[in-house]
């Protein structure tokens, strides 16, 4: 799955400090804005605690994890719409991408320049909303215009839905909210995917906050929950500079060390990348032998069929049937053999629809 979240957020948020801790391709961070000129790609490991427990009682010669990837953009700022800064950079990039995670800072330090000259997290999200959905409004009536006399005089009933479509997004956008917020169904909105709308995508917010606040949160992250609380969208907390330092201890026992004296059970880069891997609405079916346990990575919603092309293209065109078991059952009987026996493993077939965590094995023949 080459799904991609990119990483946004005004210039000096702590994006590049943050993306460094995702990932090994090391963007430049430094203390003034646009240090991050062409956008980094990462492409992360997703933490799933399920793959040691299938390591240990299947005992492979390897273990081989999901990945999402994660783009780390060039900083906004107010005009981008029009060009000002790295504007159209920024949201040529960000198109590319299939959802957003959006970095506040929410945090004091007058030792690190805010471009704005102030702290201020709503104000700081609000800028960038506004650039994207100006740039949506001009993409969308750029649309209607051309739809318009076919929906109006003709019989075409893809473009006379299509405007329907257009006419909703433009409404919610000119009243200064994302077009993810308009009530349009799924199947409407492939009437104007062809679009690539910026405030389609979903988003995820992190709040960048300081040490003392990363259990608790503070005044800036309460702002930004009552200020997203009706886009349907996820906030997390986390502390960039804190997530650096535990990235640069070398070992898994240092780093565990660290976050018991802090109080947390996992690096917040970790609950970060599940947030992304979510919003991308992807899920996780297993293979395992003794050659290999590995996690694929597929789209919620696809068949047996398709979850087998992801493994190779002559699996999903040679498709003859699955055979499942579910991952509670295998841990809990312990081998395919044992969960054989009991009557766990299903054979199905092309309209099966995969679950998180199914154990997979496909017949096929081509």
């Amino acid at each position: 799955m080459a799904l991609q979240c990119g990483i946004v957020g005004l210039p000096n948020v702590g994006k590049s400090t943050l993306f460094n801790c995702l990932s090994n391709a090391k963007a430049q961070a430094a203390n003034f804005p646009f240090c991050t000129i062409e956008p980094n790609v990462g492409v992360i490991t997703v933490p799933d605690e399920r793959l040691s427990v299938l390591e240990k009682l299947v005992k492979p010669e390897r273990v081989v994890p999901t990945t999402v990837e994660i783009v780390d953009i060039a900083g906004l700022v107010k005009g981008a719409s029009k060009g000002e800064g790295l504007g159209n950079k920024f949201l040529a990039n960000i198109r590319e991408t299939n959802a957003i995670i959006h970095v506040l800072r929410c945090f004091d330090d007058p030792n690190v320049i805010h471009v704005d000259g102030s702290v201020n997290p709503v104000r700081d999200k609000e800028i960038i909303d506004t650039e994207l959905q100006l740039k949506d409004l001009e993409t969308v009536d750029t649309k209607i215009k051309r739809v318009e006399k076919q929906a109006k005089t003709g019989n075409d009933k893809d473009a006379k839905k299509a405007y329907e479509v257009l006419t909703e997004i433009k409404n919610v956008l000119e009243q200064g909210k994302s077009a993810r917020s308009a009530n349009i169904s799924e199947t409407d909105m492939v009437h104007v995917a062809d679009c690539c709308l910026l405030t389609i995508k979903p988003v995820l917010y992190v709040c960048n906050v300081d040490e003392g606040s990363v259990k608790t949160g503070n005044k800036y992250v309460d702002a930004v929950k009552e200020a997203v609380k009706d886009e349907n969208a996820e906030v997390l907390t986390i502390t960039a500079q804190m997530e650096a330092e535990i990235a640069s201890l070398e070992t898994y026992e240092e780093r565990q060390m660290f976050l018991a004296d802090m109080g947390l059970q996992e690096p917040g880069v970790n609950k970060l990348i599940k947030a992304a891997y979510k919003i991308l609405n992807l899920q996780t079916y297993f293979t395992a032998g003794v050659k290999e346990v590995r996690a694929w990575t597929i789209i919620k919603g696809m068949t047996a069929p398709q979850a087998a092309g992801v493994i190779h293209t002559d699996f999903e065109k040679g498709f003859i049937r699955a055979e499942v078991i579910k991952y509670n059952d295998f841990i809990t009987l312990g081998s395919e053999t044992a969960c054989k026996e009991a009557g766990k493993m299903g054979v199905e077939g092309k309209e099966y629809v995969v679950n998180d965590g199914d154990m997979m094995h496909f017949r096929f023949n081509v």
